[in-house]
């Protein structure tokens, strides 16, 4: 489980979905462009959903639990960065299109 930490929170996702966020993530801050990014919470931690912005001139850190980079899904990576192009912002799906559950520690 990696970790990526924004402005003082702290969002726990699959390394491998991290990966793929990151590349996302870096495209667009690296073009300056905010955005928002929502997911929906763990059971764990209860109900709901959360929905962050996202912005280079917050420090932002990805924490990942392995020392390995995961096989990346360039069609993942091109379906996430369509959602983070869209007015909704980017939506954090599995691999499969699926919601992913995003947990806190």
């Amino acid at each position: 489980m990696g970790t990526l930490l924004y402005d003082g929170s702290k969002a726990v996702f699959e390394d491998r979905l991290l990966a793929h966020l990151h590349i996302v993530i870096v495209q667009k801050l690296r073009r300056g462009e905010g955005f928002t990014m929502s997911w929906v919470n763990a059971t764990a931690i209860g109900s709901g959903r959360t929905s962050i912005w996202l912005d280079r001139t917050i420090p932002l850190r990805f924490d990942f639990s392995g020392s390995r980079v995961p096989a990346i899904n360039r069609d993942w990576v091109e379906a996430l960065q369509r959602s983070a192009d869209s007015s909704t912002g980017l939506i954090v799906t599995d691999e499969d299109g699926k919601l992913a559950r995003c947990g806190r520690n």
